[in-house]
C-alpha cells in the first residue's frame, strides 16, 4: 500500500492523496489549488495523475479546494464513483455548478482582453456543464454505513462536525492477509460550535492523515467570538457606517446567520438590515434546511425557546438573489451588514461591494476566515494601504476587523485530541497536510510529544509506503 500526497500539502489548498491498495487507486479528493492566479490555472488545468487510472474517488466535504476540481478529473476520463455523504452531494451539485459558471464567466472576461491584444482565446477550466455532467458520478453513504469501496478496502464515514455533511474518512483495509486503518480527517471541524454536532472520535488507527490549519494556535471560545462581532456591529453603526463580510457559501455564512439570529432574539445588536448577497449562499442555506439531521441540539433548543422555526431566517434578514438587487445595495445609506462571497474575495458580488466601500472610513471591512497568500482577503488583512479591485487601485480607507473565533476547524487542542483518540500506541505514522509550514511543523511537534514518533510532514508530491 502507497499514498502520494499531491495537493494541501505545506499549504492550505488543493487538497488531493492518492492511495494505491490491492491494485486499485483511491482518490482522497480532488481540490481546486487558489493562489497566484496565473500558478492556480496552471495547477488546476494540469493533473498530476492518469484520470483513467484512478478507480475510486471519496470525499471528505464539498468545500471548493477539496471538491472543485472534480469535474476536471471526469473531463479527463475518470469513470468510477465518488462516495460522499448525502449533504455533501447535494451542496456539490449547488457549488460545482458554481464554480463551473465561475470558470465561463473569468474565461469570457479574459477572451475580451486577449482579443484586443489580438491573441487566440483560452477555454475556461471547466463549464457548467461539465461541472453538472460530474455529479451523475456521486454514490451517497450516510455516516457510520460501511461500504466496500475498492477489492479489500471498506470505507465509513464518521461526522466530522466542519460543515454540513462533512466527513472524516475511514479506510479498513485488509493487503496480503493483513488488516490495517488508515484515517484520513478531511477538514476536521471544532466541539461545541452552534448547528453541527461535534466531531466523532475514531480509535484504533494504524496510520493517520491529518490537516493542520490552525496546528500552531487555540482559538477562543465562541462567545467570546459572538461578542467581538457585536462589538463590531456597534461601533460601525455608531460611525454610521456598513459591515461588508466576505464569507465562504457554505459553513461560514450559515454560522454568520445563526448568530446574528440569536443577537437580534436577544436584542444585542441594533435594528439594521442584514443581506446576504450571494446566490450559491442562498442555495446552499436551503440545502442547510433539508439536513436537520446534521443540527446539534442548541440549534433545536434556541428554536424551541424563540419559538422560530426557522434558524437561517428572521425578519431583518434579506437574501439576495438577482444581480438587479444586489446592485441596489450600492445606493444604501444606512448603516447594514452586508454578507457575500466569496470568501476570500477572489470573485463574486463581494468584489463589487468592496470597490463601493473600502475607500470609506465609516465602514468596516469583517474577515472571518482564513486567507490564502497572494488573495486579496489576505491584503484586506495585512491593511495594505492601497488594494486592486477589477484591476483598479482603491484606497484602503474602512476599517478591517479580524475575527478568527468562527473558525469551523479544530485547533490544536482539537486536533492533538483527535490523534490522541486515534490510539498513540497503535499510530505507526502520521501524516500532517492542510496547513501552512508554520503550522504543520507545530502540529507535527506536538504529535510527537504525545508519543507518535513518525509524524511526518510530507513534500508536494512525495510518496510513502504504508
Amino acid at each position: 500500500m502507497k499514498i502520494r500526497f499531491l495537493g494541501a500539502v505545506r499549504t492550505v489548498t488543493g487538497s488531493m492523496h492518492l492511495l494505491s491498495v490491492n491494485g486499485a487507486q483511491i482518490l482522497l479528493e480532488c481540490g481546486l489549488f487558489q493562489g497566484r492566479r496565473q500558478e492556480s490555472f496552471e495547477r488546476n488545468r494540469k493533473l498530476p495523475f492518469d484520470a483513467t487510472a484512478v478507480d475510486t474517488m471519496i470525499l471528505s466535504h464539498a468545500h471548493i479546494d477539496h471538491s472543485g476540481n472534480i469535474p476536471s478529473l471526469v473531463k479527463s476520463g475518470f469513470q468510477g464513483n465518488i462516495y460522499a455523504t448525502p449533504a455533501t452531494r447535494d451542496l456539490c451539485s449547488a457549488m460545482l455548478r458554481d464554480a463551473g459558471h465561475i470558470q465561463e464567466s473569468d474565461a469570457l472576461y479574459v477572451n475580451k482582453k486577449r482579443a484586443r491584444q489580438g491573441l487566440p482565446p483560452v477555454e475556461p477550466l471547466y463549464t457548467v456543464e461539465d461541472a453538472t455532467n460530474s455529479l451523475k458520478y456521486f454514490i451517497s453513504i450516510g455516516y457510520g454505513r460501511p461500504m466496500q469501496v475498492a477489492p479489500g478496502v471498506t470505507l465509513t464515514f464518521r461526522d466530522a462536525g466542519h460543515i454540513l455533511g462533512s466527513a472524516i474518512t475511514v479506510l479498513d483495509i485488509e493487503e496480503n492477509g493483513t488488516a490495517r486503518r488508515l484515517v484520513f480527517t478531511g477538514d476536521l471541524g471544532r466541539k461545541e460550535i452552534p448547528i453541527l454536532k461535534d466531531p466523532e472520535p475514531v480509535e484504533d488507527a494504524d496510520y493517520l492523515i491529518t490537516e493542520s490549519t490552525y496546528g500552531n494556535r487555540v482559538h477562543d471560545p465562541i462567545e467570546t467570538s459572538k461578542a467581538a462581532l457585536r462589538n463590531v456591529i456597534i461601533d460601525t453603526y455608531r460611525r454610521g457606517g456598513k459591515v461588508i463580510v466576505p464569507a465562504f457559501s457554505v459553513g461560514r455564512t450559515q454560522e454568520l446567520v445563526y448568530s446574528l439570529h440569536q443577537l437580534t432574539v436577544a436584542r444585542k445588536i441594533p435594528e439594521l438590515p442584514i443581506f446576504v448577497d450571494s446566490p450559491l449562499s442562498v442555495n446552499v442555506t436551503e440545502i442547510f434546511r433539508l439536513h436537520p439531521e446534521c443540527y446539534d441540539k442548541e440549534v433545536e433548543e434556541f428554536l424551541d425557546s424563540a419559538q422560530q422555526r426557522d434558524p437561517f431566517g428572521f425578519h431583518r434578514l434579506t437574501y439576495v438573489r438577482s444581480t438587479e438587487d444586489s446592485k441596489e445595495l450600492n445606493f444604501l445609506r444606512k448603516p447594514a451588514i452586508i454578507i457575500s462571497a466569496s470568501g476570500m474575495c477572489e470573485a463574486g458580488r463581494i468584489l463589487h461591494h468592496l470597490k463601493n466601500n473600502v475607500e470609506d472610513p465609516r465602514n468596516t471591512v469583517l474577515i472571518v476566515g482564513w486567507q490564502a497568500p497572494h488573495t486579496l482577503g489576505r491584503r484586506l488583512v495585512e491593511r495594505q494601504s492601497t488594494v486592486k479591485i477589477f484591476g483598479e487601485e482603491y484606497s484602503l480607507k474602512a476599517q478591517v476587523e479580524t475575527i478568527n473565533g468562527f473558525s469551523a476547524h479544530a485547533d490544536r487542542d482539537g486536533l492533538l485530541d483527535f490523534a490522541r483518540q486515534a490510539g498513540v500506541q497503535r499510530l505507526k505514522a502520521a501524516f500532517v497536510v492542510h496547513g501552512e509550514e508554520t503550522s504543520s511543523q507545530a502540529l507535527a511537534y506536538g504529535l510527537n510529544s504525545l508519543g507518535i514518533s513518525k509524524a511526518i510532514i510530507p513534500q508536494p508530491g512525495e510518496e510513502h509506503d504504508l
